[in-house]
């Protein structure tokens, strides 16, 4: 079997997997838990998507693709990377890429690394050790980093 498996954003595994990542966010007015809410597991958002989980369901990736955004950022972004397995994450992220290159072939790939909130002195390590570059940084101070 493969690296990763293709799932529907909404997968219980994946959203739960989510949940545990520092991006993750509930919201206010409860429609996460509002079982009448069929978005309510959706965790990519609003675009061409991939969401990825290891045959073992202990890592998730998932990118997007999104025609208009409002950071000014083009290309096929990482939006949420969960490693909870024993696989080196940057092998999990070279086989990541090879699945959205060939849905997108030739698309830069980018993805944002909130430095305050993971544990690394070197935050968004794993990306930069398979060739992931700094390019900048967002308005509210998040890493943006991406391969080209």
């Amino acid at each position: 079997m493969g690296d990763w498996m293709h799932v529907k954003d909404g997968n219980p595994v994946a959203y739960a997997m989510h949940t545990r990542h520092y991006s993750h966010r509930g919201y206010s007015d409860g429609r996460r838990d509002d079982e009448s809410n069929s978005a309510r597991r959706l965790i990519v958002g609003p675009g061409e998507k991939m969401v990825l989980l290891t045959p073992d369901e202990d890592a998730l990736f998932a990118w997007r693709r999104c025609s208009f955004r409002n950071d000014r950022q083009d290309g096929v972004e990482c939006t949420v990377f969960r490693n909870e397995g024993k696989r080196r994450s940057s092998e999990l992220i070279l086989s990541a890429e090879k699945e959205a290159f060939r849905r997108w072939p030739g698309e830069r790939m980018f993805t944002y690394v909130d430095s305050r909130r993971v544990r690394s002195t070197n935050p968004g390590c794993c990306f930069k050790a398979v060739g992931w570059r700094r390019c900048g940084e967002s308005q509210k101070g998040l890493l943006i980093l991406e391969k080209t």
